[in-house]
Parts: C-alpha cells; structure tokens; sequence
C-alpha cells in the first residue's frame, strides 16, 4: 500500500514538473478561466479512483480464491 502511496506521489510531482513550462495552452487558459477544468479534473479522477478501487476489489477476490486452493 505504501508504495502506491510512493508511485502516486512520485507521479504527481512528474505532472507538475510539465505544468509549470512557461507558454501557455491557449485552451488550458480558457477552461481555466471558466471554471470547467475543474470539472475535467473531477472527472478524471473519479475514473481513477473508481479503476482503483475495482482493481482492489479483483486482487481481494483473487487472493480469496488462491487461499480456498
């Protein structure tokens, strides 16, 4: 768990390092400027945490059966 904590982290910090370039996306500024890049990054994150939790739920499921065999 702790390392997804680190991956993510890590992730996040490569993001940033690229959102910080100096000449601005002509659409970036627009979204932003309406207030809907904040519905896009909702967006995508719910489509982040819903896989995640899925994907948990498939590796719970997976060592319930590895352990009935």
């Amino acid at each position: 768990m702790r390392k997804i904590f680190v991956l993510a982290f890590l992730l996040l910090g490569y993001i940033t390092a690229f959102a910080r370039q100096n000449g601005g996306v002509e659409m970036a500024d627009a979204m932003r400027g309406s207030g809907k890049i904040y519905v896009v990054i909702a967006v995508i994150a719910i489509i982040f945490i819903g896989l995640a939790i899925y994907l948990f739920s498939i590796d719970r499921r997976l060592k319930k059966i590895e352990k009935e065999k």
